[in-house]
């Protein structure tokens, strides 16, 4: 495995201020990353650069569900789910550890949303068009084999319906992906802002003139083509092509609240209607059970995306009319997330009715981008805008065909997710004799995958006075400031473990611990941990801000 490691910073920076390149990609979400994978994979010479962390955007803030699309059969849009759906598969296989079978139920009402009948039938086309197994197939039940499998459900329901889907973390697919692509050879860094194009004499891009964020150093990256995959902010780039014209982007907001699982304590994942005609999630993750989403217009700002009062409102109402019994209040609410959808526009379409596809434009200049899309079906895209870039510039070349289908994730070497529920069994009997509960051996390999291995060395290494909880919070930071490129408290905190959303009392509990540890390993001096601080302290007062 490759250092990947913020102390490669500076050599990373030269090489690409110092290298011609086949292909830039500005934007380190998912879509940035599948492209970067795939294109160096194929043998074209690629380097990726983002202005925030890696997955900062959109990427970081789904309902963290590698799902076939079940509410596209609404829209007929079954060439989308029928994508999708395969690639669910496909990711499956490559990272059994972070892309977990999840049993959806679906409860059914009397006069409520599509009936026992018309949802068997969707249902039925859903597992077709998806390619689901036998085994994962849809399921109808009854009035009793629903409230068996959800007790908290009023019994006024009529019957339910279990169908597969996935389980991910958004934010450590696409770190995993990035570092695939620096192992096929790609450099990629996070925190380089690109501040304008350079032309060559035909007036056709050239490059791209890009600032440290860091450093604050301005340097040139020169490359044949420049390829922008930055969700929101793409018609922002369009714009500084002076080439935004005919589509653009219409911004939804999606909202994620989070509940401890004791007052959320649902057994499996339900999906289920609300009065609008929405369908929600309510998804049992660790400690905590999450809620989402939302679908709403969004023209704020795209660096700042916050749950406000009245999304949190939405998502507690429909929640307490699907669980009565648990009175749930506004203060039972612990952390939340709110993203942006990068969908196309359409006259006259509501924000839930726009389509999820994606589409490429090429300017006059020469600069491709590519919005729309889904989490899911990332590879798909990255492979279109690679055969799109190949075929008009790189016919000489005779590149590959994509075979991402069958690039295993770094922290992947298992066969299948029986192996993966064997390593974890293993995991825990080490971490127990610590102390923990089997929920950190799940975190730990759901997150890191096989590289749990190198976090427990790491961890046994350490003192043994010291409190055993921050001593593996210290590993796990460690490691991802050496292999993930971790430069700040919330790249930990946010991106790389997932702990702001899912255990914020850990990162309140341990903040100034952790600060004082990426003091020693990042060499930051007083000012530059005084300033994390303040940072993460105000970004957990705004994933709780609704509140107020």
């Amino acid at each position: 495995m490759k250092d990947f490691s913020f102390q490669n910073r500076s050599k990373i920076m030269n090489q690409m201020a110092t290298s011609l390149f086949d292909l830039i990609i500005i934007g380190g979400g998912i879509t940035g990353a599948g492209i970067a994978l795939d294109a160096a994979s194929r043998g074209l010479k690629t380097v990726l650069i983002e202005k925030n962390d890696f997955a900062f955007g959109t990427s970081s803030r789904s309902t963290k569900l590698i799902h076939g699309g079940l509410r596209y059969l609404k829209q007929f849009e079954f060439g989308l789910v029928k994508e999708v759906g395969s690639e669910r598969a496909i990711l499956h296989k490559l990272a059994p550890h972070l892309v977990v079978p999840e049993k959806m139920l679906l409860p059914l009402y009397e006069k409520k949303g599509l009936g026992y009948w018309l949802t068997s039938i969707g249902l039925k086309v859903y597992d077709l068009l998806a390619g689901v197994k036998a085994e994962d197939r849809r399921r109808m039940l009854t009035k009793m084999q629903t409230l068996k499998f959800e007790p908290l459900l009023q019994h006024d329901i009529k019957g339910g319906a279990i169908y597969a889907e996935y389980r991910t973390d958004d934010a450590r697919l696409t770190i995993e992906i990035i570092k695939s692509a620096v192992e096929h050879g790609a450099l990629i860094l996070n925190y380089c802002k690109v501040n304008d194009f350079l032309y060559s004499t035909d007036k056709m891009i050239s490059g791209v003139v890009v600032e440290d964020q860091l450093s604050k150093e301005i340097f040139s990256v020169n490359g044949k083509v420049v390829v922008s995959a930055t969700g929101p902010w793409v018609d922002e780039l369009r714009d500084l092509n002076k080439s935004k014209q005919g589509k653009r982007l219409h911004l939804t907001k999606g909202v994620h609240i989070v509940f401890p699982r004791e007052k959320l304590p649902v057994e499996q994942a339900i999906y289920f209607d609300v009065e609008d005609g929405r369908m929600i999630f309510a998804i049992p993750r660790g400690r905590t059970t999450y809620v989402g989403t939302t679908d709403t217009n969004y023209v704020g700002s795209k660096d700042k995306v916050l749950t406000n009062h009245e999304d949190a409102q939405y998502l507690l109402k429909a929640v307490n009319a699907m669980f009565p019994s648990l009175k749930l209040e506004i203060d039972d609410i612990e952390s939340s997330w709110a993203g942006l959808r990068p969908l196309i526009h359409e006259e006259g379409k509501s924000a839930s009715e726009l389509s999820r596809k994606d589409e490429i434009f090429e300017s006059s200049t020469g600069l491709i981008s590519i919005a729309g899309g889904k989490l899911t079906g990332y590879r798909k895209m990255a492979e279109r805008v690679v055969n799109f870039v190949g075929k008009k510039y790189f016919e000489d070349l005779d590149l590959k065909a994509c075979f991402t289908d069958r690039i295993k994730f770094e922290a992947s070497s298992f066969e299948s997710f029986k192996e993966v529920k064997l390593y974890k069994t293993s995991i825990f009997h080490k971490v127990k004799l610590s102390g923990f509960s089997e929920l950190t051996a799940h975190y730990l390999v759901e997150n890191f995958g096989i590289q749990t291995d190198l976090i427990l060395k790491r961890y046994e290494a350490r003192s043994a006075h010291e409190n055993p909880e921050l001593s593996l919070l210290k590993s796990e930071l460690w490691f991802t400031i050496q292999y993930e490129m971790v430069a700040g408290l919330q790249d930990f905190f946010v991106r790389r473990s997932g702990l702001i959303n899912f255990d914020i009392h850990q990162v309140i509990k341990w903040k100034f611990e952790i600060a004082n540890e990426c003091k020693v390993l990042l060499n930051w001096s007083e000012d530059k941990m005084f300033s994390e601080l303040q940072e993460l302290d105000s970004l957990i007062q705004s994933v709780q801000n609704f509140k107020i």
